[in-house]
């Protein structure tokens, strides 16, 4: 991860010797006791963070050390890098005391900045975060000296408020609603006059002020916004930009209090329109108290930033702002809609126009995810139908973008935050788990968490099966995605489909084949329910044979095991006993239909064993149900050589649960049957193993096998002298061979 350089910096620094740490300690103090604040000095702090900061032990500093540094931190004409030093070895030292420091003399906003990491660093008790946002606000409110800017102050506030919101009184919550209320609203339409670079020629003839503009270059009509451009802006439009950047957080942290309140609940219906009818125009928006005026002027702003974002950009990264502030916009929106309903009927036609503008445009496909958080919040109160739209998001996005990790990522994670909701009321969110699962497919490491969360709400009884089919064969899509991905990049006429009979020497060439086409095109289904599994999987693994090494395959494969466990907790809360039966059809069948990936058989089959088991302990009698596949996978001794695990589970499962205690089925002649099967898989391995020591099988299936066949014979008077007759022949030739 580091350079070989850095790598043996780090080192030094962790393996320094505490008497060469002391007098490097010395130095330092007898450099900051005398002031000198020059290249040896910085070298020195630079030196003393590496130490601090390279090990995960915090380390003491000597008090000759803080003082200075303290000091230091707390002189406001000091230069940028010596702030930062302080503040970064103060946060590393356990012994930083900052009570002697008082705030009300710390009027320099970017000292308080940094200072405020230091605290927040250092912070154990309520009422030093309280004395320090009380601060914070009184400085916002005070008129800040000229070069004194108070940008720096909004993120301080931001963290503090989000550490604790209860730091903050009504009244400076207040106090601060109005000032994001005049930043937002009324920053200067001029653009700001440049810093002169001075010279001879630099005179003090004042300039005409410039207007501000849209991205596509014309003069901006209304109200200033972080989508307003000028050569340079000035202070109160440098704070309305800040002001944008934090007010979700500020709107979700405060402006909440009205709607959980006793009068929001009891408020009259009369009461609530005529709210509505106040917060309808900008006149009257005076009169509202500072938290719904703050809602009011966001509203505007993000409407007009809306607005903005149909404009024509004339540069590529413009385009990309449009694109963030539409994202921030509509979620703004959905805020103030949450908690002022009033709003929704304002809000509903900008949102409806800019999803009619961008659906369709991957470009704008972050956008949706927001327009379709409004839609799920707040479609039912405006009687809208929202079905196109989570059509357009879940069947028709995923295929085309699960390579974009920010996307995959971002759409996983509103899936996750309203899984409940969308599984209840939107059809198309569980049909479509073929595409969710695309991007776990792609991005399997780091979406493993939300699939843990949401696989559970995937699963119902209708698809339990083709979602667990799904599953085992995540390693192939996977290959079938990168597969898909390198064919699009190809040249047309490198896309033309082969012959019928042309020969497939590649997981390439067999894409483009007539013959395989069907098996590629049902591992891109975008919709369930177009059949549980192919009937031809073993010939998909074989073409896909050339793809089982590659990275992000085998990672993916590396997963599955997880989720089979996530997908059988879920199962073991049903009492759906025809789903049950079905499933250990499957496993029976996929046991030996798995893409052979690096340890992948392995470790799936070690999952199939287990949850046998629980199967089998949730409904007993599958035992007798099955009890023809069951015999026909328990006769077939190929099974103990390429799944030897699984199937020494099955056979303790036969033994276990074949009983008529189990199941008033289960007959004299089923037991004989399945006696007799294990019989002659027992007599084959025995005879094979002293015969030709072909295949060494492990002691704990003759085991196993031994003491289900005692089982059995315990429970039919005529199996016991033939189980008598085993024991003393088979079992004593077999341990006279060892």
């Amino acid at each position: 991860m580091f350079s070989a350089g850095a790598e043996s910096l780090i080192k030094q620094a962790r393996e320094i010797q505490e008497d060469e740490l002391q007098k490097f300690y010395k130095r330092i103090s007898k450099l900051l006791h005398c002031k000198d604040y020059g290249i040896e000095t910085v070298d020195s702090l630079q030196r003393l963070y590496l130490i601090l900061s390279a090990t995960k032990y915090t380390r003491s500093l000597p008090a000759d050390i803080l003082h200075p540094l303290q000091t230091l931190l707390c002189y406001s004409k000091s230069s940028e890098q010596l702030f930062t030093l302080s503040s970064a070895i103060l946060r590393e030292s356990t012994q930083c005391n900052l009570e002697d420091i008082t705030l009300d003399d710390i009027q320099d906003s970017k000292t308080l900045s940094y200072l405020t990491t230091v605290i927040l660093a250092q912070v154990g008790k309520q009422q030093d975060v309280s004395s320090l946002s009380q601060h914070v606000v009184r400085c916002l409110e005070t008129r800040q000296p000229e070069n004194n800017n108070s940008r720096c102050l909004l993120p301080i506030l931001l963290k503090l408020s989000s550490l604790s919101p209860e730091c903050l009184n009504e009244d400076q919550i207040n106090v601060v609603s109005k000032k994001l209320v005049d930043w937002l609203r009324y920053a200067s339409t001029q653009q700001g006059v440049p810093l002169s670079a001075g010279g001879f020629f630099t005179g003090t003839r004042t300039r005409q002020p410039v207007p501000i503009t849209e991205v596509d270059g014309t003069v901006a009509a209304d109200f200033f916004t972080v989508l307003c451009l000028g050569q340079s802006y000035t202070e109160d439009q440098w704070m309305n930009m800040h002001a944008f950047s934090m007010i979700r957080k500020w709107l979700l942290s405060y402006s909440t209090e009205d709607n959980s309140s006793a009068d929001s609940d009891d408020r009259s219906e009369i009461d609530g329109s005529v709210m509505s009818m106040v917060s309808a125009t900008s006149t009257s928006s005076r009169l509202l108290p500072p938290k719904e005026r703050l809602r009011e002027k966001s509203f505007e702003y993000c409407h007009r930033l809306i607005e903005q974002s149909d404009r024509k950009a004339l540069k590529r990264i413009d385009a990309e702002l449009q694109k963030a502030c539409l994202i921030e916009a509509v979620t703004v929106m959905d805020i103030i809609c949450r908690e002022d309903h009033s709003y929704v009927y304002r809000a509903f036609p900008c949102v409806k126009a800019l999803y009619g503008r961008i659906n369709g445009d991957l470009l704008f496909s972050r956008a949706l995810l927001p327009i379709a958080q409004f839609y799920l919040n707040h479609s039912e109160t405006a009687a809208i139908d929202s079905e196109a739209l989570y059509r357009q998001l879940f069947e028709n996005i995923p295929p085309e973008l699960f390579h974009d990790s920010v996307f995959a990522f971002e759409f996983i994670q509103f899936c996750r935050a309203n899984v409940k909701v969308l599984s209840e009321r939107v059809n198309v969110f569980q049909l479509s788990f073929p595409n969710l699962l695309k991007f776990l497919a792609w991005n399997s490491t780091t979406l493993l968490p939300e699939f843990i969360d949401l696989l559970p709400f995937l699963i119902t009884t209708d698809k339990a099966v083709e979602i667990l089919h799904t599953l085992l064969d995540l390693p192939c899509l996977t290959a079938v995605l990168d597969i898909q991905l390198r064919s699009n990049s190809l040249q047309a006429s490198e896309r033309i489909p082969l012959d019928q009979n042309s020969k497939v020497s590649s997981s390439m060439d067999a894409f483009r084949h007539p013959y395989y086409r069907g098996m590629f095109l049902y591992m891109l289904r975008s919709e369930a329910g177009t059949g549980d599994t192919i009937d031809r999987l073993n010939v998909l693994h074989e073409v896909l044979m050339d793809m089982a090494e590659y990275p992000r395959i085998v990672q993916c494969a590396q997963i599955v095991p997880i989720l089979l466990h996530v997908f059988f907790n879920v199962i073991a809360q049903s009492t759906d006993k025809m789903l049950i039966n079905q499933l250990i059809l499957v496993l029976l069948e996929r046991s030996s239909l798995l893409f052979d990936v690096q340890n992948y058989k392995t470790e799936v089959q070690r999952v199939f064993s287990s949850q046998f088991l629980v199967l089998c302990r949730l409904h007993p009698p599958l035992i007798v149900e099955q009890s023809k596949e069951l015999l026909e996978f328990l006769g077939a001794t190929g099974n103990i050589q390429n799944k030897e695990n699984f199937f020494t589970y099955v056979v303790w499962a036969v033994g276990e649960y074949l009983s008529v205690s189990y199941d008033r089925r289960c007959t004299v002649e089923q037991i004989t049957l399945f006696f007799e099967t294990l019989e002659a898989v027992l007599f084959e391995i025995t005879q094979v193993r002293q015969c030709t020591g072909s295949h060494v099988h492990n002691p704990r299936v003759i085991t196993v096998l031994m003491t289900t066949l005692a089982k059995l014979a315990s429970r039919s008077q005529d199996l016991i002298p033939r189980y008598v007759l085993i024991e003393f022949h088979f079992l004593n030739k077999y341990f006279y061979c060892v």
